[in-house]
């Protein structure tokens, strides 16, 4: 018998009364008659966030400079400690991991630290679909080096434009390659590569490699340590609602403790020396190591609270509740919005999945624009990508189905049209 989905309003207020996560909705802000759709850019405000801040200002107020070591979130150890918090949500040990810098910079000490070109082995692997700044990192890098990024930065493309195959970038993996930097979820599609496939190839053959975990942390589980990635960075602010510019983190496997990092500074000193103020830098003996400068107590403090939220509800459950939302979003789309353009650029196995869904229509800026203005807040991706991101944390299954009915409107009514197409500032 041929299964019918049933796209009733009923149906998604049953769906809300049986998620095991409804009450950590409570948590955030949400905005009264605001559907937010865009936690994959910019998560949402928690109360325990906005408290944690609050908590430091407080010991800024009462200790000053005795902060660092007084007060109920000590500064001075702060980043390893939410390291060590962040740890489960990669798949690490506890010292592999900081809180530090931000996406941009933590890739440039990472660059910095395993880009060693020597003889025919002088190139980074990437590939053609990564965000933009991980592009410009590694170009900047390789200029650092007296090298041409027109030769030496190999960017393996999609077959289809919006995914890759994963066959592609293993055969890309010649002699010549000295590092690999790779996203852990494509920013368009949200594929997921198989981060391990990957790791296994890169080992046997002798080749380092990173992954940007910027659109997986906080949406997916992952292993690096078992899988024996070298190292990861990524953003604190998307799923794991840390805050605009938050303070970001990075991963370096233990078998590279020791080693010297790339860009040294006075805070990635061992702990117990770090005062003495000596002209020879003692580096941590963990993931420590790798920080640079002082951290940024206010943008890192919203992050002791978001992560106490997700050392209760689970990764593993947050996994399960993104991938039922982002499937019942799929099945809403193909049967609400049948014959009206759209079509679905992310993968469909969840397997395959991140934490998004993807749209693709040609006047997606502007129908961006109409959504808006309805009170759906999506995200713009050019030329023609809507991505619509459920977070498990704060979405609803009602709002799900509002926002695809608010969306019919939009294309039924032909509402996009009274709208310019250019994208905004900000997409």
């Amino acid at each position: 018998m041929e299964f019918t989905f049933d796209t009733s309003r009923e149906t998604a207020e049953k769906l809300d009364r049986a998620d095991g996560l409804v009450r950590f909705r409570e948590e955030f802000y949400l905005g009264k008659g605001r559907i937010y759709l865009d936690g994959n850019s910019l998560g949402l405000l928690s109360r325990r966030a906005e408290q944690s801040l609050l908590s430091v200002l407080d010991s800024w107020r009462k200790h000053g400079i005795d902060g660092w070591t007084e007060g109920p979130h000590p500064w001075f150890h702060l980043s390893e400690e939410l390291g060590k918090k962040s740890a489960p949500l990669v798949g690490a040990e506890p010292e592999e991991v900081i809180v530090t810098g931000s996406t941009t910079v933590n890739l440039h000490q990472l660059l910095a630290t395993f880009y060693r070109p020597e003889g025919k082995r002088r190139k980074i692997l990437a590939d053609a679909l990564t965000f933009p700044s991980d592009i410009y990192a590694m170009q900047s890098q390789l200029r650092l080096h007296g090298l041409n990024p027109e030769q030496h930065l190999i960017r393996v493309g999609g077959r289809d434009g919006q995914t890759l195959a994963e066959e592609d970038l293993i055969a890309a993996m010649t002699d010549e390659v000295a590092l690999i930097v790779l996203p852990s979820v494509l920013y368009r599609s949200g594929q997921i590569l198989d981060m391990e496939r990957l790791t296994a190839a890169a080992r046997e053959r002798g080749i380092p490699i990173g992954f940007d975990l910027c659109h997986s942390i906080g949406a997916i589980p992952h292993q690096l340590h078992e899988w024996g990635a070298d190292f990861a960075f990524w953003c604190n602010y998307k799923y794991l609602n840390a805050g605009p510019g938050g303070v970001g983190g990075l991963f370096v496997h233990r078998k590279h403790f020791g080693r010297m990092p790339g860009l040294a500074g006075w805070f990635g000193s061992d702990k117990s020396v770090q005062f003495d103020m000596e002209h020879h830098f003692t580096p941590a003996g963990d993931a420590g190591a790798y920080q640079i400068g002082t951290p940024h107590l206010l943008s890192l403090a919203p992050l002791i609270g978001s992560l106490e939220i997700f050392e209760e509800a689970g990764i593993g459950k947050i996994r399960e509740k993104s991938l039922r939302q982002t499937r019942y979003l799929m099945e809403l789309v193909e049967k609400e919005l049948a014959g009206m353009g759209f079509s679905i650029g992310n993968p469909r196995a969840d397997h395959r999945r991140g934490g998004h869904v993807s749209l693709v229509h040609p006047e997606a800026v502007r129908i961006c624009k109409s959504l808006k203005e309805k009170g759906v807040i999506p995200d713009f991706r050019a030329p023609d990508v809507i991505r619509l991101a459920p977070v498990a944390l704060y979405t609803a299954y009602t709002e799900l189905w509002e926002a695809v009915q608010r969306l019919k409107w939009i294309m039924e009514e032909k509402d996009y049209e009274r709208h310019e197409k250019k994208r905004g500032v900000v997409a």
